[in-house]
């Protein structure tokens, strides 16, 4: 089981602006923020609270861009996700749909974070 993972972005401000507003329907909130004495371009984690299990830090982007995909509890919270990522500033990857080339049940969409993250909401379940 993975504990937190994260991705390194070129400008702090404008991921937090996008990962706050596109991750907020899948309940996702910053949980901590780190000073700037420990991270000088910025650090922060979210998650569903109490604890971070995913972290943004300013630096240098990954290269190449990552892939991560947050789990959501049904199609209606993928469809808000792809949503709200599109209207903080997130380029379509995907919109929402089935793919049943990974199952007959996989749902997700697919949007690239500002420095080119392809960051997906999936749900695993039938519609019900």
């Amino acid at each position: 089981m993975i504990d937190h993972t994260g991705v390194s972005v070129s400008n702090f401000q404008v991921s937090k602006t996008f990962y706050v507003a596109a991750l907020a329907p899948l309940g996702y909130q910053i949980v901590m923020e780190l000073p700037s004495s420990i991270v000088p371009q910025g650090a922060m984690g979210m998650g569903v609270p109490p604890k971070p299990d995913f972290w943004v830090g300013g630096g240098k982007p990954n290269v190449p861009p990552l892939h991560i995909a947050f789990r959501a509890r049904d199609r209606a919270q993928v469809d808000a996700f792809y949503r709200a990522a599109l209207a903080a500033g997130g380029l379509d990857n995907g919109a929402p749909g089935l793919r049943p080339h990974y199952h007959p049940n996989y749902y997700g969409a697919f949007v690239l974070d500002p420095d080119g993250h392809n960051i997906e909401a999936v749900c695993h379940d039938t519609p019900g």
